[in-house]
C-alpha cells in the first residue's frame, strides 16, 4: 500500500507529466499508461484527467503480478 506522500509525489508528477505518474504507479507496460500516454497526445487535459483517476481510482495491488512490477516496488 503506497504512502500519502507517494500518491502526493505521483499526482504532482501526473499534473506536469501524466504518463510519467501513472508508469510509477503501475508500471511502464501497462495498459493504463498507454491509454495515458494516448490521450496525452491527443490532449493535454484528458491525459492529466485520466491519469489522476489511474493514480487515484484503479487498484495496483489487485492486477499485481512479477510482470507488471512498477519502478518502485517494495518487494
Amino acid at each position: 500500500m503506497p504512502t500519502r506522500c507517494e500518491i502526493c509525489c505521483e499526482i504532482m508528477i501526473a499534473i506536469l507529466l501524466p504518463p510519467i505518474g501513472v508508469c510509477f504507479r503501475h508500471g511502464c507496460c501497462s495498459v493504463e499508461f498507454i491509454i495515458c500516454l494516448l490521450l496525452t497526445i491527443l490532449g493535454y487535459i484528458p491525459g492529466i484527467i485520466y491519469a489522476l483517476y489511474a493514480i487515484i481510482f484503479v487498484d495496483r495491488d489487485q492486477y499485481f503480478d512479477e510482470y507488471r512490477r512498477p519502478l518502485y516496488s517494495q518487494y
